[in-house]
Parts: C-alpha cells; sequence; structure tokens
C-alpha cells in the first residue's frame, strides 16, 4: 500500500484497536500501538492522521496529543474516546472527537475527513478544528451553558475572525481549481 495515507491508531484496548484497524486496513496504512509510549514511538512525519483514545494508563492520550503538537508534526488528530467533552476541549489540540462506540461509518468518515483537511492549510484547519469544537460543545451544552462560558464566546468570536479570512482566501482562490470550489463549499458549510 505504498503511498496510501498513513494513520495511526493509539488504543489500549488491543481487541478495539484491532477492529478499528480491520475498519481501516482496505483505506488507508494503518499503524497500531496500544499505549501512549508506543504512540510516541510510532509517530512520525509519515502519519497523515491519528485516532487518539484519551484515557490510557500511562502516558494519557491527552499527554500524546501535547507531545505530537509540541514537535510539530503535519498530522490530524481526532480524539476517540469514551471521555464525554467538557469545556476543556476548547483549547486541546485535535481535529475532530469521537464519543465511544463509534461505528465503521463513522470512522471511516472521521478519517477520510482529516486527510481531507490535511490539505488545507493551516489557517482552513484550524477553521476546522474550532467549527468541530463548537458542534461538539452545541450538542452537549445547554443554551444557558453556553452563553455563561468566556471560553465559548471567545472560541465564537476566533471563528467569527478565521471565516472572515477563509472568505477572504476563498476570493482569491475563487477563479482556480478544484481546491476554490472546495474551500467555498466548506465555508458555506461553516455558516449553516
Amino acid at each position: 500500500m505504498s503511498g496510501d495515507p498513513v494513520v495511526l491508531v493509539v488504543e489500549d484496548e488491543p481487541d478495539l484497536a484491532n477492529l478499528y484497524s480491520s475498519w481501516l486496513a482496505d483505506h488507508c496504512t494503518v499503524r497500531t500501538a496500544y499505549d501512549g509510549t508506543e504512540a510516541l514511538d510510532a509517530i512520525d512525519g509519515d502519519v497523515n492522521a491519528v485516532l487518539l483514545d484519551r484515557r490510557m494508563p500511562g502516558i494519557s492520550g491527552d499527554r500524546v496529543l501535547d507531545a505530537i503538537r509540541e514537535r510539530n508534526l503535519d498530522c490530524r488528530v481526532a480524539m476517540v474516546t469514551a471521555i464525554e467533552p467538557d469545556f476543556e476541549i476548547i483549547e486541546m489540540g485535535f481535529d475532530d472527537y469521537l464519543v465511544k462506540p463509534v461505528s465503521p461509518d463513522d470512522l471511516l468518515d472521521t478519517v477520510d475527513q482529516l486527510l481531507l483537511r490535511s490539505t488545507y492549510d493551516a489557517q482552513i484547519q484550524e477553521f476546522f478544528a474550532l467549527a468541530s469544537k463548537r458542534a461538539l460543545l452545541d450538542s452537549e451544552k445547554s443554551e444557558a451553558q453556553l452563553r455563561a462560558s468566556e471560553e465559548y464566546a471567545r472560541l465564537e468570536d476566533r471563528i467569527a475572525v478565521l471565516r472572515e479570512r477563509v472568505d477572504d482566501t476563498v476570493a482569491q482562490l475563487s477563479g482556480s481549481d478544484a481546491y476554490g470550489r472546495t474551500c467555498r463549499d466548506i465555508t458555506r458549510e461553516g455558516t449553516t
């Protein structure tokens, strides 16, 4: 499968890690790590996307995520975890968040989205990550909780600033290629 995207599955439950790997095997090259230490050894510049469990013995998924970002690795990360999200996710450096149990379709769709996002520039990637966090919090928190959160207000402000920048970028690219059409589609979805 040389040339295929590389996805690292990090999950401390071997049966679950192997199940995820089997779901992905026909779509990409899969590496599997069964704890945080193995994950840190397995992650390198060839990895395009990481599916990362948050709660693991030893080195947690949160710490693995921090190490990935500190190394400036150009990969997208989805947390795949049983931990319900809370406002602390706003400051975390992941791109998407799935709450277990996940279906094969959800996992494949998430990987497809992560790989697609990896082709966009940093501005678009940040916009998607923040929009995913906002959507997750919108689905998990009450309207009163959202209004009372200063973190959420800052998140909304940052999304608005990025949306303007993305719109400017789209305007510059609008006459070019499929990339420009994709950016317009993304911008349109972000406003709904």
